[in-house]
């Protein structure tokens, strides 16, 4: 019988090292990457390249991305678990994931779910309670193999199945990477990715941001506004509104393109930033914002006086700054 696994795959050592680890069972890996503005976002519009890399690199059968932005907002806005360290919601986060997995397994014809997690490896959701609890929140306890740690953990349904050999798989716990690189190197691995995790929701200088503005907009956040929380220069300005500023010619573009009918200023006849007001909360903040625009452009932050575009829903006007 030919069987598939389906790889909850972050990029990471770990879920790499699990899907190899199995396919050397002849078992066929489709590696499935789950992305939002905070994880993920470089494949945002790049399926078919993401598809190539995993089967090139890894020699997995395919390579699936899935957004999962609209479902992971509403859940970032009140976690059940609650955060960790920063505005990172892991618990939920993974639950989320596992659940939105299963119901694509009899869509892809996979047999069981695979992750990369390492009993006791992170705090928040690697330890051997909270795995069992998010097998049993999500749903998977009979379709879940953690490759890594299985010998760490009871016998899964899917290894009591036959679907995997037991003694194949691995003992793997805690902090340390030794086993891990080990491994790596057996399997001929041609780079070796860092361990980081790779949410900015855990970056000690982006989750203030993130959390300041979930709670500015009581939680409802579009997936265009968390993409602009993630790069250019913000600024929650004295009235309540929200500016955010490109720091260069791509975030300017970038800016722009994802605002749609806010408020943008920009210099005239100066080459400058971008400005737009994520939250405008009347006019009182816009003399301030337009302040900032001049302060971040070098060849206007020195003159006395200079005029700023402010573009709402087609319509222009001048400002002085």
């Amino acid at each position: 019988m030919k069987r598939r696994a389906l790889l909850l795959f972050s990029e990471g050592l770990d879920s790499i090292l699990a899907g190899k680890i199995l396919q050397e069972q002849g078992i066929e890996i489709i590696a499935l990457r789950f992305i939002t503005p905070f994880f993920g976002w470089q494949w945002k519009g790049k399926e078919e390249a993401f598809d190539r890399y995993v089967q090139e690199e890894f020699g997995f059968e395919k390579g699936l991305i899935v957004d999962l932005s609209a479902e992971f907002l509403k859940m970032l806005a009140q976690p059940k678990h609650g955060y960790g360290s920063g505005f990172n919601p892991c618990v939920d986060c993974k639950i989320l994931m596992l659940k939105k997995a299963k119901e694509l397994m009899p869509v892809l014809g996979a047999h069981f779910l695979v992750t990369g997690e390492v009993v006791g490896q992170r705090p928040m959701s690697q330890q051997r309670n909270t795995l069992r609890h998010i097998e049993k929140e999500a749903g998977v306890e009979d379709v879940l193999l953690r490759p890594l740690s299985a010998k760490k953990l009871k016998p899964s349904r899917v290894e009591e199945m036959g679907l995997v050999d037991r003694e194949r798989l691995l003992d793997i716990s805690g902090r340390g990477r030794k086993k891990q690189l080990a491994l790596a190197q057996a399997l001929g691995l041609k780079k070796i990715p860092s361990p980081a995790g790779g949410c900015l929701l855990t970056d000690p200088a982006l989750a203030p941001r993130f959390e300041r503005f979930f709670a500015l907009k009581g939680g409802e956040v579009t997936p265009k506004e968390a993409e602009i929380l993630t790069f250019g220069r913000h600024f929650e300005l004295p009235g309540g509104s929200w500016l955010v500023i490109g720091r260069n010619q791509a975030e300017n573009a970038r800016l722009q393109a994802l605002v749609g009918d806010r408020t943008i200023l920009k210099l005239s006849q100066i080459p400058g930033p971008t400005g737009a007001l994520l939250i405008e909360k009347g006019e009182q903040d816009l003399q301030e914002a337009a302040s900032l625009i001049k302060r971040y452009a070098p060849k206007a932050r020195n003159l006395e006086k200079v005029a700023i575009r402010v573009i709402r829903k087609g319509k222009e006007e001048i400002i002085w700054a």
